[in-house]
């Protein structure tokens, strides 16, 4: 039987909303809990609130009166550090700064046992960083719950590089006996979340600097890309100082990586004090929030021109879907039979193109003809709104047959300026090319890695699955196309790897 294993004591210092979620859970695993926190009379508040939130849980059926009594009663807050004690875990979940850290860990040595598990709830700080300065370092894992904690199902379980691996496995094996799903982590910039998910912010603030907005750019990554909320709205709930001081963090771990590089327009809001919802204001206006997104202000209007015939050709791999219902839309789709080469659709007076990281203008040169080029989404069989570029700023009228197509499948079309990649393909891209190196590098598993996205950022899929999905060929394509627009569009050595020996990301 693990040292942790209920009726195993387990100690929580930090009784903010992380640290009160994390007690709540490890009572309701069966374990006595004592709450720590250096405010004076926070730490009673906090076992108050969790009370609260266990009687909730019953009135609503998820839990009976029984379990909620016991867990109750084996909550406490504690007065000092002296009260963990009996503690078989501690875990910290104090401020995100290193020395904070690090002075707490070192006190609760000096009172625990020698066998007590010591376990950091940091979201990026090095686990290696906070173990070199104590005594015995073998003993502190990661163990990074998601807010909130007693919802969100994601733990990743993360071991420094002098923690015992059986102190890994127990921790692991807690998680799961308190229906957590855990993932295991070696330390290293962002961990698997916080690292991956890096693009998913960057690209959509990139994109706000080029003049499109927020309520456009979070709709389409929405209602295009699947995800259940786009990055800029998420942004302004986490705290648009928690998201930044997450970015800095990867970014100055990994050396400065330009593809964690923080941009520029979120740096401003931090610096005017506009946090988001928790300050009334951020990337949007909380102050009279009502709760409904705002209008995207790119939504095309009802196309008056829907092409009564369209002409398919070549290989269109995931936006095939969508001619099916544009047929199902009362369109003639005559595709001929070609499903080879390059994907074209043609419209009266010129084409239709998917994304492959090139602008509009590009393929209009090219092809000689007017261009619409169509962003990727999440399912081209479902998706209910397709960012869309022309190469001639709607001049022609090739973007309102176009409009048509789409608005004939059931979808809404949302008009971006003419860049490269559009938004959806060129964040998803980097999503798949992130997870490939995070896996090459030994810092999870490829199962992992998907599972750790979808529980912990909320993604549809997985990036791996995703990127075979789109096809890994394709995902490199795009980012070679990018790549002279800016340095962060770099292919991985793993994602070149893949492509080269013909296999799936997920196969090792």
């Amino acid at each position: 039987m693990s040292r942790l294993a209920a009726p195993a004591v387990v100690g929580v210092v930090g009784a903010g909303t992380m640290g009160a979620g994390i007690a709540q859970v490890a009572a309701l695993g069966g374990h006595p809990v004592r709450l720590l926190d250096a405010a004076p009379g926070r730490a009673s508040a906090a076992v108050d609130q969790v009370g609260a939130a266990l009687d909730r849980l019953v009135g609503r059926g998820r839990i009976d009166t029984a379990r909620a009594a016991a867990a109750r009663a084996g909550l406490r807050a504690a007065e000092s550090v002296d009260d963990l004690a009996p503690c078989a875990l501690v875990i910290e979940a104090v401020a995100e700064v290193l020395d904070v850290k690090r002075d707490l860990l070192a006190a609760v040595e000096d009172v625990v046992a020698a066998d007590c598990v010591l376990a950091t709830n940091t979201s990026s700080l090095s686990v290696t960083g906070l173990a070199a300065a104590m005594r015995h370092p073998d003993r502190l894992v990661g163990l990074h719950f998601f807010n909130p904690a007693p919802v969100m199902r994601l733990v990743e379980v993360v071991r420094g590089d002098l923690t015992d691996p059986d102190v890994v496995t127990e921790a692991a094996e807690l998680m799961t006996a308190w229906g957590k799903t855990p993932v295991q982590v070696r330390c290293s910039p962002g961990f698997v979340v916080n690292r991956v998910a890096r693009p998913f912010y960057g690209e959509a603030m990139r994109l706000l600097e080029r003049g499109v907005d927020a309520a456009t750019i979070d709709a389409v990554l929405r209602e295009g890309g699947g995800f259940p909320m786009g990055p800029l709205e998420l942004a302004d709930l986490i705290g648009q100082d928690i998201n930044l001081a997450t970015t800095r963090s990867v970014w100055e771990q990994s050396g400065r990586d330009r593809r964690f590089e923080p941009v520029d327009v979120q740096v401003a809001l931090v610096a005017e004090g506009a946090l988001g919802r928790k300050t009334g204001r951020g990337f949007y206006d909380h102050d009279d929030d009502d709760g409904a997104a705002p209008a995207p202000r790119g939504t095309a209007a009802p196309s008056p021109t829907v092409p009564a015939r369209v002409r398919v050709r070549g290989d269109w791999g995931p936006w095939a879907p969508l001619w099916d219902r544009v047929r199902r839309g009362g369109v003639v789709v005559d595709d001929g039979g070609d499903r080879a080469g390059e994907p074209v659709a043609e419209v009266d007076g010129g084409v239709v193109v998917p994304t492959d990281g090139r602008r509009a203008a590009e393929h209009a040169r090219r092809l000689g003809v007017p261009v619409v080029v169509l962003d990727l989404v999440g399912d081209a069989g479902t998706a209910e709104r397709w960012a869309v570029t022309a190469s001639d700023d709607g001049a022609s009228p090739v973007l309102t047959q176009a409009v048509g197509l789409l608005q004939a499948a059931g979808a809404q079309a949302s008009v971006l300026p003419d860049v490269a990649g559009l938004l959806v393909a060129r964040t998803v891209a980097l999503l798949v090319d992130e997870a490939c190196d995070v896996v090459a590098r030994g810092v999870a598993s490829a199962d992992d890695v998907d599972t750790a996205m979808r529980l912990g950022a909320g993604h549809p899929r997985g990036p791996l699955e995703w990127g075979d999905r789109i096809g890994p060929a394709r995902v490199a394509a795009l980012l070679d196309a990018l790549a002279p627009v800016d340095a962060r569009y770099r292919v991985s050595a793993a994602l070149q790897d893949a492509v080269h020996a013909g296999r799936s990301l997920r196969e090792r």
